[in-house]
């Protein structure tokens, strides 16, 4: 026990000292020269600095900065949800297909007038509604005979993803003068943050979060299984509904305004079940810190490794990263994954 909480501790503090030197890194930086130093950037941030400085760190890189957090808090929670509720180590946020539906949605707002949408926000919105509606779909088409079990939904989310892929890919074939942004927004970028997003996406995802951390306990039983669950007074039915309702809240949240963030969801939760064991009472609360601190660290990479091509959409280094990440875990890892 003491060795666990040493553990813990260690993690908590690692975590800390990363996202504290993310968070510098990302408000510091300038494209094309040295960013500023901790001096200057603490003096904007507390109502001093140049208008240079206050334009660049509070108005450009705060907002990216911040919504990379609550996306980067939202993904891992909801990951470690999915995780538990499909009892599989290899889910992710998106397991149900629902970044498909969110994509759908993104494409359609890019290519057709919508009505009754205003403009600036019928991409959000439209991806927000099309993610959620695929999370209803895919959880009528597993219900048989009034029951839901974990196999259907996994597989009814394989089916519905792969057709909405499909659509997805029709779509970008006769895009024409519109397909970068159907690509772009498909890859993950936080560079388009306004502060009227992260008034409604911070929220959304701290409620949502903390409403999946009351469920920690029930979720812990149902990794055992459901009939294991059902004999320590757990309601498997309400509460696997449940946790599939609010983390679709949270995804749809974060991918409707940033775009498709792959491998959050999968690596953050399956590295910290390794370092600190199955406990999603533990799991479930360090995930969000842990998923923010890798968004900062890939939105920074994202601007410095290839400055010639500008800042790289944050999905394809969040790939880059947790793909090989993910394969050595599996590898060298395999009885160590904390579900045993």
């Amino acid at each position: 026990m003491v060795n666990d909480t040493r553990k813990m501790v260690l993690v908590i503090s690692v975590l800390t000292v990363i996202a504290l030197v993310c968070v510098y890194l990302d408000l510091s930086w300038i494209s094309g020269r040295e960013g500023y130093p901790l001096s200057d950037v603490l003096d904007t941030i507390f109502g001093g600095g140049t208008l240079t400085s206050q334009s660049i760190i509070l108005d450009t890189n705060a907002p990216r900065v911040l919504i990379g957090i609550f996306v980067g808090m939202g993904l891992a929670i909801a990951g470690c949800a999915m995780q538990a509720v499909f009892r599989n180590p290899l889910a992710s946020p998106y397991i149900l297909g629902l970044s498909s539906g969110a994509s759908v949605g993104a494409a359609v707002s890019m290519l057709f007038t919508i009505p009754l949408i205003p403009m600036g926000i019928v991409t959000p919105v439209l991806a927000f509604i099309t993610c959620f509606l695929t999370m209803v779909l895919v959880y009528s088409m597993s219900r048989i005979g009034g029951t839901v079990r974990t196999e259907s939904l996994i597989l009814s989310g394989v089916a519905v993803s792969s057709l909405l892929s499909a659509i997805v890919s029709f779509l970008t074939y006769i895009a024409g003068d519109k397909l970068e942004g159907i690509v772009f927004w498909s890859m993950g970028n936080l560079g388009n943050a306004e502060w009227g997003e992260i008034a409604f996406i911070a929220p959304v995802i701290v409620v949502c979060g903390v409403l999946l951390v009351t469920q920690a306990k029930g979720l812990n039983a149902m990794m055992l299984g459901d009939v294991h669950a059902l004999d320590l007074g757990v309601d498997v039915r309400k509460t696997r509904l449940f946790v599939l309702v609010i983390s679709t809240i949270i995804v749809a949240a974060a991918v409707s305004f940033t775009g498709v963030i792959g491998f959050i969801g999968l690596v953050i939760p399956h590295i910290l079940r390794i370092l600190l064991g199955p406990d999603n009472r533990v799991i479930m609360p360090l995930s969000m810190f842990a998923g923010a601190s890798f968004v900062l660290i890939c939105d920074y990479l994202s601007r410095i490794l290839i400055p010639t091509y500008g800042t790289l959409p944050i999905g394809v280094v969040t790939a880059l990263i947790g793909a090989p990440v993910f394969i050595y875990l599996l590898i060298r890892k395999k009885k160590e994954v904390g579900w045993n």
